[in-house]
């Protein structure tokens, strides 16, 4: 597996592949690697023979009382992660070559950013797709793999990729959870050993509230009572959101449509912020 720390590289790295006629995926991470990411890795390396893992952890996408300080960061633990899932290029970039201190030129996403996530944490998603957006001009993979985890990230990456015409396909991978439910995430490092016992009750309720709806509770409102009850009854946190909404386009609906729906959830368990998602 081959190390590579500026776009020069990576691109020298790629050009070489693809004299060959290769295929080139790409899984881009903030590091702190866990199974989930794993998953995502071993998904690219059965589709393609070169897999480009990136771990950078973007000061765009943290706002300024956010985590970005304390979140956690473990080199030698990705990298050994990455090798055993089947990566075949790390790319390590510096803060300074990506997020420069004269970088002017952003990527806004548009509305489908100002809803769930995007309500509770304005910027975050400009800085995740001005990011994305750089690290697929530098790597020019074939195709970029994401997790459902975060199914806002991955439906906003989707429409960019479409709107700015990047040749790159996006590709989706289900949530990896822990055997109790809890979606897996670097930030679950932070729970306490009491938090982390009542974390699994988000993956109860959501999935409980899809299990209503195929049985056909229609109507949103009481999909999204049913979720905010346990989580705030049950599990003890403050709820950030609840929403029932289109995947198409991020918007509010009353009415269920199967195939086209998903119930999104962000809470704060002490100080740590989980989110989870269930698609119908």
């Amino acid at each position: 597996m081959q190390i590579l720390r500026s776009p020069e590289e990576v691109r020298e790295a790629i050009a070489k592949a693809r004299s060959s006629g290769q295929l080139i995926g790409f899984v881009p991470t903030m590091g702190y690697l866990h199974e989930g990411h794993a998953t995502l890795i071993r998904k690219a390396e059965e589709m393609a023979p070169i897999v480009v893992v990136s771990i950078f952890v973007n000061p765009l996408q943290f706002g300024p009382n956010e985590d970005f300080e304390r979140y956690p960061r473990d080199l030698d633990h990705d990298l050994e992660v990455a090798s055993r899932a089947g990566a075949t290029h790390v790319f390590y970039p510096s803060v300074e070559l990506l997020t420069p201190k004269d970088l002017q030129v952003m990527v806004e996403p548009g509305p489908m950013a100002e809803v769930l996530c995007g309500r509770s944490r304005p910027g975050h998603f400009r800085g995740v797709c001005t990011i994305v957006a750089k690290l697929f001009n530098i790597v020019q993979p074939d195709f970029a793999i994401f997790g459902w985890k975060d199914a806002q990230q991955l439906l906003i990456i989707r429409k960019m990729v479409q709107d700015l015409n990047f040749p790159v396909e996006i590709i989706g991978v289900e949530t990896v959870r822990e055997p109790d439910g809890l979606a897996m995430s670097s930030r679950n490092v932070y729970l306490s050993p009491d938090e982390r016992q009542r974390a699994p009750i988000l993956a109860q309720a959501l999935t409980e509230a899809k299990l209503q709806a195929l049985s056909g509770q229609k109507t949103a409102a009481k999909l999204r009572s049913h979720v905010i009850a346990r989580v705030e009854n049950e599990m003890g946190a403050r709820v950030d959101y609840v929403e029932v909404v289109r995947m198409s386009d991020l918007s509010p609906m009353e009415e269920i449509e199967l195939g086209n729906t998903m119930i999104a959830a962000a809470v704060f368990l002490g100080t740590t912020r989980l989110i989870d998602n269930v698609r119908l």
